[in-house]
């Protein structure tokens, strides 16, 4: 059953009802999905060698860039040579290992890469040749935006959409491409069908790809209510006014427009978004953040006009100019080890001295604050990852999708979201067995 669907006072005491319960019978499911992101551009910082392989069932290697050539994608960004040894080191702890295609800046060309029949055909070359290249067991695409602007130089066509699958669909009927593992990192929203509009069909994605993964991240918040939960859990417990976006309000749009839950991997971060506030603390505002029913519990009391993204962690960009010229500021980004790090948290993950604390029960969210640099965050900790674990079970997902791998800190979110789900632990306790 769908936690949306239950009344709202009972969200948390479900969410508590589905913590981990102790299981010595579980078997490994090659059908549940314990999946990561690895950035090859983090590799000095996070090496291979650092990766808990038996933890995961895949792991994808980010990103090869689409260029104006449909015959080339880019690897420029992402340490190219890096790449048989990630392949290499995954097939040696039996976990499939994909490549994504595009990213955020990564997504300028697929548009004209799949607008016509001949450059279907030639992109399809294009990713097979990739895909035997490195014995990948997968292509992941992460297109940005189909059918609609994205970071503001895509090239753009109405039919996006549909010369995507029509590529897939060419794609998945080649000799390699019908052995390959093809997903789709994705919006919380379906993509826009050629009306401009979300599509409210799109069981024909089911038939060519063997998951979607839900990028439940860097959701922009209310600018009503100031800044929020940039990967809420749940918004369908606050009022109609305030919600804007979450695991729960996604997977139901994607599952009414015809995708099945066991195709949906919910994409989760391992960092969260920091901001600078006028307010001087958390505990000025007389909104109880366990009253599910008040629209401030969902967002932090901030007013929105005095609020702006900070730096975040040695991870985060300061900002500058963009691929398509245009200025930008820092992210605002801070891993989970970035929190530690900087001093937010303790190694533990419990909260430094001088940091307020809060957790919202809607969203199922954490905040912290430092009334001092008046810096908030809306990050991620065990609790949250453990709540969007035993919703991947309640719903009926395939599993869940981190990205990225080297954003966590000794396994803290990992571990807990594969506890929450008994059925994402099979492959831990598999392989630990057989070693």
């Amino acid at each position: 059953m769908l936690l949306s669907l239950l009344p709202i006072p009972l969200l948390a005491a479900t969410i508590h009802a589905l913590e981990p319960t102790t299981s010595t019978s579980i078997t490994r499911s090659n059908s549940t999905i314990s999946a990561a992101w690895y950035a090859g551009w983090h590799a000095t910082d996070f090496p291979l060698s650092q990766v808990s392989w038996s933890k995961y069932t895949h792991l994808t290697y980010a990103f090869a860039v689409t260029t104006p050539d449909v015959n080339s994608l880019s690897l420029q960004a992402s340490d190219e040579e890096l790449i048989p040894q990630f392949v290499s080191l995954a097939h040696q702890h039996g976990v499939k290992a994909s490549l994504s295609i595009g990213g955020w800046t990564g997504s300028r060309w697929f548009s004209s890469n799949v607008r016509n029949a001949g450059n279907r055909t030639a992109f399809v070359k294009t990713v097979t040749n990739i895909a035997q290249k490195y014995g990948l067991d997968g292509l992941d695409f992460d297109w940005e935006f189909p059918g609609s602007q994205g970071i503001g130089c895509n090239v753009v066509d109405p039919s996006d959409v549909d010369n995507f699958f029509t590529f897939l669909q060419e794609l998945r009927n080649t000799t390699i491409g019908e052995g390959l593992i093809l997903s789709a990192a994705t919006l919380d929203t379906p993509w826009k069908s050629t009306t401009g509009s979300p599509s409210t069909n799109v069981s024909r994605f089911g038939q060519v790809l063997d998951f979607i993964e839900v990028m439940n991240y860097d959701i922009s918040s209310n600018p009503a209510l100031g800044a929020g939960s940039s990967s809420p859990l749940n918004d369908t417990c606050a009022p109609a006014g305030a919600r804007f976006g979450s695991a729960v309000s996604a997977v139901n749009a994607w599952t009414n427009a015809g995708m099945p839950p066991n195709k949906i991997v919910l994409g989760v971060p391992a960092y969260g978004h920091s901001y600078v506030t006028l307010t001087q603390s958390m505990k000025t505002s007389n909104a109880s953040s366990s009253n599910v029913s008040n629209s401030l519990s969902f967002y932090p009391p901030y007013n929105a006009a005095a609020t702006a993204e900070h730096p975040g962690d040695k991870w985060d960009s300061n900002g500058g100019v963009d691929v398509c010229g245009v200025m930008q500021g820092p992210g605002g980004i801070y891993t989970y080890w970035g929190l530690v790090d900087e001093g937010f948290l303790q190694d533990d993950g419990s909260v430094a001295d001088g940091i307020e604390f809060r957790f919202d029960d809607c969203s199922q969210t954490p905040f912290l604050f430092n009334s001092t640099s008046a810096i908030y965050i809306a990050y991620e900790n065990p609790r949250s990852y453990a709540s969007k674990g035993a919703y991947i079970r309640s719903a009926g997902l395939k599993g869940f999708a981190m990205w990225e791998a080297g954003g966590d800190l000794n396994d803290t979110l990992l571990d807990s979201i594969c506890t929450s789900a008994p059925h994402l632990q099979a492959r831990t306790r598999r392989l630990n067995h057989l070693q």
